[in-house]
C-alpha cells in the first residue's frame, strides 16, 4: 500500500548533497519480501484435466525479494543496479502497485509516474492519442490536463503523424518513445524508470539523457533501474546494488558501479578457462594464466589491481639461446605494450634448453590498463635472432579489465605536469 502525502520544496542555497540530506523522504521501503510460485508440472488442456483428474499441481518457490529496505529523499536521483534476475524490476513493480508484496511496506509521497515495462498500461486496440489521454488520467491528471499535454507528448515522441494509428501496429521503438513521453509530460513528483535506454535509437537515447539532466536540475525524485553504469555515475546521487533478491550495497554511484563490475567480472577462481596445449614443431606453451594478488587464477582484473603473468613453455627440441616475447593488444588489435625475456642462468650454465625441459615465465605486470578486453600473444626465437622462430606467434590468453575510470587511449600513466600562470615577457 502506498501512502501519498505532499512533499515541501527543498530549500535552496546549500550544495546538492546538503540539500538532499535536509530533504524529507519521498520513498520509504521497509522489509519488502516477494515470493513467486513456479509450477513444476503444467496442465495446459482440458483433456489433461479429464484424463488425470487427481493430479495435483506442484510448485517451487522463487524468492524474488528478501527483506529489501531503503529510503529515497525528495529530489534525489537514485539508481538500482544488479544482474538479470536479481529482483530489480519486481521491486519497481511493487513500488508502482503493479505487484502486491508478500511482506513489508512501501510509502511514497507525491504523484507517481512509472515507466516500468514496454507496453504496460497501454491498450493495443486504442490509438496513441487515446492511450495518451487514458494514461494521463491514470497518472493523476484530469481529462482536461491530459488533453492539454497531448500535443507535447506527440511532439516529444516524434509520433504526431501516427497519432491515429492503433498501438498494435507500432514498433517497439515507437512504443518506448510514446511511453517515455507520457511519463515526462505527466510531470509527476516521483518517477520510476526501468531500462529506458535499452530500447530505441541513438538519437532517442540522447534525448532521454537530456531529459534526465533537466529533471535532475528541477528537483524531481527519480528511481532508475539500469545496467548502464555510465548513466549511474553521471546522474545518480546514490545507487543500490541488488543481488540474489537482497540488498548488497547502498552508497556512492562510483562505488556501486565498481561493485557491480566486480559481481559481473570478478569471476570464480576455481573456474578458469585453460588455454590448452598449444603445439609447435620446436616447442609448445603448455599453460598460460593470470593471478591476482592472492595467488588465485583469474580471467578478469579490476582496474589498478596488481596482477601476475604466468606461462609454462616446454622445448620439444634442443634450443640454443631462446628468447621469449609477449605482446598485449586491445580488442581492436592495437599493440599496447610488451616485454621480452631470456633465461636467467647461473655462472657456467649454458644458455640452452634441452628437449623436454620446461621454463616457467612469471612475474608482476604493472596494471595501468583502462577498462576493456585485452589479448596476449607470444612467440619464441632461437639464437637471439629475430627471424629464427622456435614458436611462431600464437594467441596465448585473453582477459578483461573492469572499472569505472575512463580516459583516452588504453593506458593511464602517472604524470607530474603543472599549469602555472606566468607574466608576459616584457620584450
Amino acid at each position: 500500500m502506498n501512502a501519498v502525502t505532499n512533499i515541501p520544496e527543498t530549500a535552496p542555497g546549500a550544495g546538492r548533497s546538503d540539500q538532499l540530506a535536509a530533504a524529507p523522504l519521498a520513498i520509504e521501503v521497509s522489509n519488502l519480501k516477494k515470493v513467486f510460485l513456479i509450477p513444476q508440472n503444467r496442465i495446459d488442456s482440458l483433456r489433461e484435466r479429464f484424463t488425470h483428474p487427481l493430479t495435483r499441481q506442484h510448485y517451487r518457490l522463487l524468492q524474488a525479494l528478501d527483506d529489501v529496505s531503503f529510503n529515497v529523499r525528495s529530489g534525489e536521483f537514485f539508481g538500482i543496479v544488479g544482474r538479470n534476475g536479481s529482483g530489480k524490476s519486481t521491486l519497481l513493480k511493487i513500488m508502482a502497485s503493479i505487484y502486491r508484496a508478500d511482506a513489508g511496506r512501501v510509502r511514497m509521497a507525491g504523484r507517481l509516474a512509472p515507466f516500468i515495462e514496454l507496453g504496460v498500461g497501454f491498450n493495443p486496440e486504442l490509438t496513441s492519442r487515446e492511450n495518451v489521454l487514458l494514461n494521463g488520467v491514470l497518472m493523476g491528471l484530469s481529462r482536461k490536463e491530459a488533453a492539454q499535454r497531448l500535443d507535447a507528448v506527440l511532439d516529444f515522441a516524434e509520433l504526431r503523424e501516427f497519432a491515429d494509428l492503433k498501438l498494435k501496429n507500432y514498433s517497439s521503438g515507437m512504443m518506448v518513445r510514446l511511453a517515455f513521453s507520457v511519463m515526462v509530460e505527466a510531470d509527476a513528483d516521483v518517477m520510476l524508470i526501468d531500462e529506458v535506454l535499452a530500447v530505441g535509437d541513438a538519437s532517442f537515447s540522447q534525448k532521454c539523457l537530456d531529459v534526465f539532466e533537466d529533471m535532475r536540475n528541477r528537483g524531481r525524485t527519480i528511481v532508475l533501474v539500469t545496467h548502464d553504469m555510465a548513466t549511474v555515475q553521471r546522474f545518480c546521487d546514490r545507487a543500490m546494488l541488488i543481488h540474489d533478491s537482497k540488498v548488497q550495497y547502498i552508497g556512492e554511484p562510483d562505488d556501486t558501479a565498481l561493485r557491480y563490475y566486480r559481481l559481473n567480472f570478478g569471476g570464480d577462481p576455481d573456474q578458469v578457462r585453460e588455454p590448452g596445449m598449444l603445439p609447435d614443431v620446436n616447442g609448445r606453451m603448455i599453460d598460460a594464466w593470470l593471478e591476482n594478488s592472492r595467488g588465485e587464477r583469474v580471467q578478469n582484473i579490476e582496474q589498478h589491481d596488481r596482477f601476475f603473468f604466468n606461462c609454462l613453455f616446454e622445448a620439444r627440441r634442443d634450443l640454443d639461446r631462446p628468447v621469449f616475447s609477449f605482446q598485449f593488444v586491445d580488442s581492436e588489435g592495437t599493440d599496447i605494450f610488451g616485454f621480452t625475456k631470456m633465461l636467467q642462468l647461473d655462472d657456467g650454465v649454458p644458455d640452452r634448453l634441452e628437449a623436454g625441459q620446461r621454463v616457467h615465465i612469471a612475474g608482476e605486470v604493472e596494471n595501468r590498463l583502462l577498462p576493456g578486453r585485452y589479448h596476449v600473444s607470444a612467440w619464441v626465437v632461437r639464437n637471439r635472432a629475430t627471424g629464427d622462430h622456435a614458436l611462431h606467434t600464437i594467441s596465448l590468453l585473453d582477459f578483461l579489465v573492469y572499472g569505472t575510470e575512463q580516459g583516452p587511449g588504453r593506458v593511464q600513466l602517472r604524470d607530474d605536469v603543472h599549469a602555472v600562470v606566468v607574466e608576459p615577457d616584457p620584450r
